[in-house]
């Protein structure tokens, strides 16, 4: 995996792969000639996307797969992730990105949804490279693990969201710490506003101060070029991937001015 420049031959696993960053991820992947394992809750969603991706695939050898798996149940994870390793062997990639969000004010969002984002978007995360880790020890590999700017900066609505992005954060650089040894490599994606089903439901959702902090602060990006951005940090040591060049103003700003951010981001909260 060290010496590897290019995803040929490769076989990538992508949870949350029938939409959005994920299947965008995946296309890609397969226009370059790897091997595709998809999995996501939505039987039917999935087929529709194993039916775009095999028609993005370059080499007719190569597989796609798509299998219904919720990842927040973790005994379902561990048995797909024996049944993948006796079929394909272990995975030179795994990608995180099956993930829920449910923007609003704190006091309004229900208990529940906090447990299932968490449950869904950090539990989801630890679920698969507990399982997956010990098969790739052997061979190496780079997991990516789906965060978002929200859990490298609070955003304000977002406190169910923020808090398991975070955990996703702070779990990939243990683990990254933890894995060098196997030469597995350890990312997170930390993109802002991605044009997916997931940021329509959002958009109903969001106070307006939230609306005032998206506005204007980074644009809505293509899940292409998020996807893009992905795949050229894979075979690199690149840890933070932030892809989108106003997105990486904000991240440079907090990691080095954190005050001057969060004085832009407040003037934006009190003018909405």
């Amino acid at each position: 995996m060290a010496r590897r420049r290019t995803p040929d031959g490769t076989t990538a696993i992508i949870t949350g792969g029938s939409s959005g960053i994920g299947l965008a991820t995946a296309r890609l992947l397969a226009s370059r000639g790897a091997n595709v394992a998809i999995v996501a809750r939505r039987t039917r969603v999935l087929q529709e996307a194993a039916a775009l991706i095999g028609a993005a695939q370059t080499n007719p050898e190569r597989f796609v797969e798509a299998t219904s798996l919720d990842v927040s149940d973790r005994q379902a994870v561990a048995e797909y992730a024996h049944v993948f390793t006796q079929a394909h062997g272990a995975p030179d990639i795994i990608i995180n990105s099956a993930g829920i969000t449910y923007p609003g004010y704190f006091e309004e969002i229900p208990f529940e949804i906090f447990e299932e984002i968490m449950q869904i978007d950090y539990f989801g995360v630890l679920h698969v490279c507990r399982s997956f880790v010990p098969h790739m020890k052997n061979k190496g590999g780079h997991i990516v693990n789906v965060a978002s700017a929200a859990g490298l900066y609070g955003v304000f609505g977002y406190t169910a969201y923020s808090a398991a992005k975070f955990a996703v954060v702070g779990f990939s650089q243990a683990l990254r710490s933890e894995l060098k040894p196997y030469d597995i490599k350890v990312s997170v994606l930390c993109p802002v506003d991605t044009d997916t089903p997931q940021l329509e439901k959002e958009n109903e959702l969001k106070p307006k101060e939230t609306h005032a902090i998206s506005s204007g602060t980074a644009a809505v990006m293509r899940p292409e070029a998020v996807a893009a951005a992905m795949v050229r940090a894979l075979f690199t040591n690149r840890f933070v991937i932030v892809p989108g060049f106003e997105a990486k103003i904000a991240y440079l700003a907090n990691r080095l001015a954190p005050g001057l951010l969060e004085r832009y981001l407040d003037a934006k909260i009190r003018n909405a």
